[in-house]
């Protein structure tokens, strides 16, 4: 993969080498610095503005090489746009944007000039969120190319300087372990399925025991006996054998509930015996989205030390198609008991869940459980790409997840849960079926899963539109964008640390 820049804070001063970037109002209003590099340039920076007609426009970037007069090899002036809607939204788009210029630029030592053209001082608050733009916009994904069309540019060293460069520093390294978090979920979607089945994904959980997690694999012998025929009924057509890996940080009071995650982790999904057309499935290699959010969560909060309890829990399988895989028609008995007919072998992933949302709230009594999943193509039909769907049996909970995506720009819209759903999964052979029919199929799959949570208060994220192969952002250029992770860090951290 791509070497990441390194990004460090300092004390506010002049560049005195390589790039400089200068931050600009709405107004074209530069701070002290800006103004003494700008007289320092003999004019050549503001004839610059002028001939380029720049007016300091939000995510605007001006590329000046070689200004006269100034010991810096090239300036960006980047727009800040009205200063009073600059929040944290909009700077962390502003650093993913400006690491694009960057990229392009090939600087290999950066300095950003952080104050504000009012006089005020820079919140620090803020530039920890360009500089967790500028990270997520660094990754690249070229594990496996020998060979590249052009020579790849030098990792850049990026300084932001700033007057209160502790504190900024200070929220940076929280927000670096949350990276982390993104990237450890981007690595995982965006790696190739014969790399990583189920054994591999739950080896990656198990390497998070360096980071002060306890982690627990539970194998088919395992599953078996807790009586997971649901998941298991899945997994029984592949070679690959099935896990359940259980994440636990224990980082709040010893008699707080934690708080339960749950992730989707099919690792390839072919369908199985209700296979899938040939076109596109190769990107199927992406359905474990849900459990590639969940672990890079949990790296996330081991990470920054989160005050709280919380354990992560994935549910491991690769659906294929052989003679031994579950057929339409099959009844299989989840660990609850309850029993599901099988009309759709691509249906799958609500089975998996199924048993880990029965297991989780069974073993753990949690505060609450959140499960994400790439679970139906309805919610992509519903919603896009731009959010993901929210179901939820506690309105509480769902407004906490709704004021997080609001936060952090990984947006989530509710969708209606109801017993007139119920009747579309009823079955004439068992308790249950797995799909409910073409109408409201992210409805139904929703509803199933509520069979399995009890009083539990529980949501349900279907990422299937945005986790990967999402539209291209300011702040992602990757296939896998590692959605979730920045998501429930911060549902946590406003929320639920001691």
């Amino acid at each position: 993969m791509a070497a990441l820049p390194t990004i460090s804070f300092a004390q506010s001063a002049l560049p005195e080498r390589g790039a400089a970037v200068l931050f600009v109002d709405a107004d074209n209003g530069f701070g002290p610095l800006g103004r003494q590099m700008l007289e320092a340039s003999g004019g050549a920076l503001a004839r610059a503005l002028s001939a380029a007609a720049f007016k300091g426009k939000v995510n605007s970037v001006l590329d000046v090489v070689a200004p006269a007069g100034l010991a810096v090899d090239r300036v960006l002036v980047v727009g800040l746009g009205a200063l009073d809607a600059f929040d944290a939204a909009a700077a962390l788009k502003l650093g993913g944007t400006l690491m694009g210029k960057i990229k392009e630029s090939r600087a290999a030592e950066v300095t950003l000039v952080l104050e504000r053209p009012d006089g005020e001082a820079f919140d620090p608050a803020l530039a920890a969120e360009i500089a967790l733009g500028l990270r997520l916009r660094a990754y690249e994904w070229d594990k496996h190319k020998t060979k590249k069309k052009d020579d790849p540019p030098p990792a850049a060293a990026i300084t932001l300087a700033i007057d209160d460069a502790d504190r900024a520093g200070g929220l940076w390294a929280a927000a670096a372990e949350v990276a982390a978090g993104v990237e450890l979920a981007r690595d995982l979607v965006n790696e190739a399925p014969n790399i990583l089945g189920p054994v591999e994904f739950a080896d990656h959980a198990k390497a998070l025991e360096a980071h002060g997690l306890e982690v627990e694999i539970l194998v088919d012998e395992d599953m078996r006996e807790l009586g997971m025929g649901a998941l298991l009924g899945v997994a029984q057509g592949s070679a690959r054998p099935a896990r359940l890996a259980i994440m636990t940080w224990n980082g709040g009071k010893s008699n707080d509930q934690p708080l339960v995650f749950v992730g989707k982790g099919v690792v390839f999904d072919t369908g199985g015996i209700s296979i899938k057309p040939a076109a596109g499935m190769e990107d199927m290699k992406g359905d474990m989205g849900g459990a590639a959010a969940v672990i890079g969560l949990m790296r996330a909060l081991a990470g920054r030390k989160a005050a709280v309890n919380a354990i992560g829990i994935l549910g491991l399988v690769e659906n294929m198609p052989d003679g031994n895989a579950q057929r339409p028609g099959d009844i299989v008995t989840s660990m609850s008991g309850q029993t599901i007919e099988i009309i759709n072998t691509d249906a799958e992933g609500r089975l998996v869940l199924a048993d880990a949302l029965w297991y989780a709230q069974d073993r753990f009594k949690p505060a609450f459980m959140i499960d994400l999943a790439t679970l139906t193509g309805a919610c992509m039909v519903a919603l896009g790409t731009q959010h993901a769907g929210l179901f939820s049996n506690d309105d509480a909970l769902a407004e906490k997840l709704y004021g997080a995506g609001q936060a952090t720009g990984e947006k989530i819209w509710r969708l209606p849960l109801g017993p007139d759903y119920d009747k579309q999964i009823d079955s004439r052979f068992a308790d249950m079926k797995n799909t409910g029919g073409r109408y409201g199929g992210a409805i139904t799959a929703a509803q199933f899963l509520k069979r399995f949570v009890n009083e539990t208060p529980w949501a349900h994220l279907d990422v299937a539109g945005t986790a990967m192969a999402a539209a291209d952002s300011e702040i992602n250029r990757s296939w896998g964008s590692g959605f979730g992770v920045r998501l429930l860090d911060r549902l946590v951290r406003d929320n639920y640390e001691s």
